[in-house]
């Protein structure tokens, strides 16, 4: 049986040097840490409200919701796929949990029955949703790019018919205190969520077989088939990780707005691609880590509470968050020909 290669790491060139593997080790967390830091920095000497303590506890709990998706989407990147479907499941995943919460409390159901059933119905929709997408791409090879685009406009309409269009009001406050924002001051439950989510996700794949099993399939779906893996299950794993992760996100940013609605998702598909990139993964598959998806995603929330309070306009932000992602893909590229690999 072939031996399958360590996470995060590919075979070439670069690995016989003692510096090709200083920069595979850089290009993991090294870069976004650097770029975090020199960002930080940047927005703190051009206007000091940027390290006011509540405004580092609002950077804190945004970056958070990012980050769940951001994790799902890297590990869909590692294993040589997209997930374009995030924006729509997150915001399908607002309005069903919202509205199921909504239902049952109105109907004298105990508040923490009502939101366990709905939280178990908000994930619902990212499982099913992420089935569906590793199936498709597993088994009826139907390229994830394709797959997950078709299903984000499925989600958003199924959420738009539930919902009418309008925003979904009237969450309990108990849900809201819990898993929202209570006050500026306070670090959202979220943040506490993330940061676990992201160890035992990181512990997963650098230390479990499953973990080595989903590199070698982004790496060379073939020859992880030939050494034994089930690519296939491998598949289906990432994208109802993915979306599961996503349904998190949405319940708990529903509760930090108190609103369920489907345009939630945003620029959630951008950002989580932009953040996996930027924290080092390969759009190739078989590379990167994910806590640099976990920075990147924090970069990404840095940069733009820096812009705002800048009041740099959410359409140049757009176009600044594009351009960095292009940049990112660029030096990948950049890396690929120097180490000799196409």
């Amino acid at each position: 049986m072939t031996t399958l290669e360590q996470p995060g790491r590919s075979a070439g060139p670069m690995q016989d040097t003692a510096v090709g593997g200083l920069i595979a080790r850089l290009r993991t967390t090294g870069v976004i840490s650097a770029l975090v830091v020199l960002v930080f920095l940047i927005f703190s000497l051009i206007n000091p409200r940027f390290t006011n303590p509540n405004n580092l506890v609002n950077i804190l709990n945004q970056s958070s919701y990012l980050t769940l998706v951001a994790l799902g989407q890297g590990l869909v990147l590692i294993s040589g796929g997209f997930d374009l479907a995030v924006a729509g499941i997150l915001g399908l995943t607002s309005v069903v949990s919202a509205s199921i919460l909504v239902m049952l409390t109105a109907n004298g159901i105990d508040l923490p029955v009502a939101v366990a059933i709905a939280i178990a119905g908000g994930l619902g929709v990212g499982l099913v949703f992420g089935f569906v997408n590793g199936v498709t791409v597993a088994y009826l090879n139907v390229p994830s790019f394709i797959v997950t685009l078709g299903t984000a406009g499925i989600a958003a309409g199924v959420g738009y018919q539930i919902s009418g269009g309008i925003p979904i009001t009237g969450l309990p406050e108990g849900f809201v205190n819990a898993f929202g924002t209570p006050d500026l001051r306070s670090i959202s439950t979220s943040v506490y969520i993330a940061c676990l989510v992201a160890l035992v996700l990181h512990v997963g794949m650098v230390r479990t077989r499953i973990g080595r099993y989903i590199y070698a399939v982004g790496g060379n779906s073939v020859a992880a088939r030939l050494s034994g893996v089930n690519v296939g299950r491998s598949v289906i794993l990432v994208f109802m990780t993915s979306g599961a992760l996503t349904s998190l996100s949405g319940i708990l940013l529903s509760a930090r707005v108190s609103t369920g609605d489907t345009n939630l998702g945003g620029n959630f598909v951008l950002q989580s691609i932009t953040a996996g990139v930027l924290g080092g993964i390969s759009l190739r598959g078989g590379e990167g880590s994910l806590i640099g998806a976990a920075l990147g995603a924090l970069f990404i929330a840095v940069l733009g509470n820096g812009m705002n309070l800048e009041n740099i306009s959410s359409y140049y932000q757009m176009i600044i968050l594009g351009v960095l992602l292009v940049l990112a893909v660029l030096a990948e590229q950049v890396r690929m020909m120097l180490s000799g690999r196409r």
